[in-house]
């Protein structure tokens, strides 16, 4: 068998790739420089810094919603898990594909309508209105806030690992360590989220998504060519180590991969850096555009995870390529030996684009949370200089979640998994059946959101695996589920102003 792009074959642009790859993200980092300071003459206060102004056409506001979807949990964390567990991960692609669907279903219009008549920044602002429940606002804020730590450390998790693999190809850069590595990285991020807010981020979602749709067609043919007889010489390898690997459930199994397939189809509704975007539109009708904008670019996109993930895999097993010490490195490792190096350096670019704006929507929805939801419900007001202390906030959060990610020892896309799971739990119930059933209570949302954060965080720091793979967000899911419908059903239903109401029955 042999590769497309052999090690052994030097043309003149192959001696320069890592040259290429470089200077590819140095320019995507110059970029985001630039993109933070025009984003900051935009950028004048906290309904700019939080909704962009609610200023967001079609194509932009499309484009966000897959790239925050997709983002490093699927560019580098997809094909790592796709090499450990073979076609298991394939149930997160379609999962979200339809997730993404259900949400605009039954959250687009609804979140619009809100931001339409009160002027929320916010999801715990929108759940306010809502319920009209200072308690159940905070609660959610506190949910995003610590689902916020788990996700973005994967977010900063992928783009230390990226920056990593790229500079150890070139030789007259010395030998880097992850730590400095996750340094860089995260202070190019807090400079671009500090500077313009989620005016950047947007922007940003917009260049590298269109970039990501054609660039993942390329991957995908340049993976298949990888190995003698593409997708059916992988399939043969694959089948020849073990047969549960490219069967239907891969080797998680069909319980956990139903699970997945639950917390992540009904768990896109409670994913607060997409939902939020909704309410970004110029325009209520928006919505009906964006769906497919929003769900074909996700699927194309997804490619990358899944031809990249078979090909490492197939790689490794026929001897082409050495084991990886880490699964994560399987999209680096492919790019940076396999890939046309143009391409390899636009994909790589790509990577760190679509990290760094979902990381930024994270530090955004954390930053609001600290300064401007948590206040309100606490004291019946935000803080006092409000666009000050949310840059502040952004900078501590990314800090935090920095070191978080340095000492967690899970797989990127594991590290994603627990943060949407957590957001999945804590919110779905109170937004996403909340908003759309009139009979929901406060105290049910209340219940409901603890339960699962307790539920979900005792899981996972005290590492326990339940039976079959079934994942712990989608028990903790089930839980929140049945406590929100029992007790709502079970205490009287509160009263809602007449203009939300209105809105409801639309």
């Amino acid at each position: 068998m042999t590769a497309a792009w052999p090690r052994s074959v030097v043309t003149p642009m192959e001696a320069y790739r890592s040259v290429i790859i470089l200077c590819s993200v140095v320019i995507y980092m110059l970029m985001c420089i630039g993109v933070g300071l025009w984003a900051m003459r935009r950028t004048k206060s906290t309904h700019d810094f939080f909704m962009a102004g609610r200023h967001l056409g079609i194509l932009v506001t499309g484009v966000a919603v897959f790239s925050s979807t997709m983002s490093g949990f699927g560019f580098v964390g997809g094909p790592g898990l796709v090499y450990k567990m073979g076609v298991s991960s394939f149930w997160m692609v379609v999962s979200a594909s339809v997730g993404i669907s259900l949400s605009f279903f039954l959250l687009a219009k609804r979140l619009r309508l809100f931001a339409e008549l009160r002027e929320t920044i916010s999801l715990p602002d929108a759940v306010l209105v809502r319920y009209n429940s200072r308690s159940t606002s905070f609660l959610t804020a506190v949910a995003i806030l610590l689902g916020v730590m788990g996700y973005l450390a994967a977010q900063i998790g992928a783009m230390a690992i990226v920056l990593q693999t790229i500079l150890a190809e070139v030789s007259w850069i010395p030998s880097v360590p992850r730590e400095m590595c996750l340094v860089v990285s995260t202070a190019v991020l807090v400079f671009y989220c500090v500077s313009g807010g989620i005016v950047a981020s947007v922007y940003t979602d917009l260049v590298q998504g269109l970039i990501m749709v054609v660039a993942a067609l390329l991957v995908l043919l340049t993976a298949v060519a990888t190995v003698e007889n593409g997708m059916t010489g992988m399939s043969r390898i694959l089948l020849a180590d073990d047969p549960e690997s490219i069967g239907p459930w891969g080797t998680l199994g069909i319980v956990g991969c139903l699970s997945w397939y639950f917390v992540f189809v009904l768990g896109a509704c409670g994913q607060p850096h997409v939902i939020t975007k909704f309410m970004m539109t110029r325009r209520l009708g928006d919505a009906r555009h964006m769906l497919p904008v929003s769900v074909f670019g996700y699927a194309i996109s997804a490619l990358l995870w899944i031809g990249i993930g078979l090909s490492m895999r197939a790689l490794v097993l026929s001897g082409q390529e050495p084991p990886l010490l880490e699964a994560d490195n399987a999209a680096p490792q492919f790019l940076q030996h396999y890939a046309h190096p143009l391409l390899a350096g636009v994909v790589f670019a790509g990577l760190l684009a679509a990290i760094m704006s979902t990381a930024d929507s994270f530090l955004n929805i954390g930053a609001a949370a600290v300064v401007h939801d948590i206040p309100r419900a606490w004291r019946g007001r935000s803080l006092d200089n409000e666009l000050y202390w949310a840059r502040v906030a952004t900078v501590s959060i990314a800090a935090a979640a920095a070191m978080f990610a340095l000492f967690s020892e899970n797989l990127v896309a594991l590290l994603g998994a627990f943060g949407w799971g957590t957001f999945a739990a804590a919110i779905v119930p109170t937004v996403a059946i909340g908003f759309n059933w009139k009979r929901a209570t406060p105290m049910a949302c209340n219940l409901a959101i603890g339960a699962s954060l307790l539920v979900n965080f005792f899981l996972e720091v005290l590492q326990i695996k339940l039976p079959y793979g079934f994942h712990g967000g989608a028990f903790s899911l089930l839980i929140s589920l049945t406590i929100f419908y029992l007790v709502s059903v079970a205490t009287p239903p509160p009263p809602i102003d007449a203009d939300i109401d209105q809105a409801m029955d639309l």
